[in-house]
């Protein structure tokens, strides 16, 4: 059963599906784009041949990556994103119906799973992040905010003590009045999130991992970076070939 935000969430994309792009996809080089290639690039390196989307919505990703000669699937719980995806050229059947939490696909179906910018907008990301391990055999790629990156400089490093003292999520409490989660008109229901937040689960799994910062306009001088500097970050979790 679906929880009543992830209704609001899919209810929002739905009746904003053929718009998806224009809103979200849009620009060739925000930073999804800015990971994808860096995402190809690994996969060229690493021999990673079958990649699964996760979150894939209208099929940027998937698309991408079939115009890149992998093998390239998607899974989206939005049926209308879906629709839209096979209305703009992507191959039926390439996109699954499915929920990030319940991954319809056996242990290590895919050489690599990915996701752009999905995690902000669940409840539970480290569910979907050990899904996302349960599935893949050699790499876990999250392209993803980093609110430690976003606000005014001191704002970045409140953020940062408070989720260290273990008090961010009682601030998100109060301010959200218990529901943990905004509302945008441009993105629908967000949660306040961080793919650092989700390091250790990849560091147990992988034997090597990379962040690469996405959101930042230029190389930053600080020895924090891209932590502190960074708005949104690529992590590259990378199992070494057996």
């Amino acid at each position: 059963m679906s929880s009543p935000a992830e209704k609001l969430q899919a209810q929002y994309y739905s009746e904003t599906a053929q718009s998806y792009d224009a809103m979200h996809t849009a620009c060739k080089e925000d930073e999804h784009y800015q990971a994808l290639a860096f995402i190809e690039m690994l996969c060229s390196a690493l021999d990673l041949k079958t990649v699964l989307d996760v979150g894939a919505g209208t099929g940027r990703a998937v698309r991408f990556l079939l115009d890149h000669g992998r093998e390239a699937q998607g899974v989206e719980p939005v049926m209308a994103l879906i629709k839209e995806a096979e209305r703009t050229g992507i191959p039926q059947g390439r996109i699954v119906e499915g929920n990030g939490y319940h991954l319809p696909f056996e242990d290590n179906s895919f050489d690599a799973v990915i996701e752009c910018g999905i995690l902000h907008h669940v409840a539970e990301p480290s569910q979907v992040v050990d899904e996302m391990m349960r599935v893949a055999k050699r790499a876990v790629f999250l392209s993803d905010n980093n609110r430690f990156g976003q606000g005014g400089k001191l704002g970045r490093i409140v953020k940062l003590a408070l989720h260290r003292l273990h008090l961010w999520k009682v601030l998100i409490f109060l301010q959200t009045k218990g529901k943990m989660y905004k509302v945008s008109e441009g993105d629908g229901i967000y949660y306040s999130y961080s793919v650092f937040e989700s390091y250790d689960r990849l560091y147990e799994w992988a034997d090597k991992i990379w962040i690469i910062p996405t959101g930042a306009a230029k190389a930053s001088r600080s020895w924090l970076h891209p932590l502190l500097t960074s708005s949104h970050a690529l992590v590259c979790a990378i199992k070494d070939k057996q």
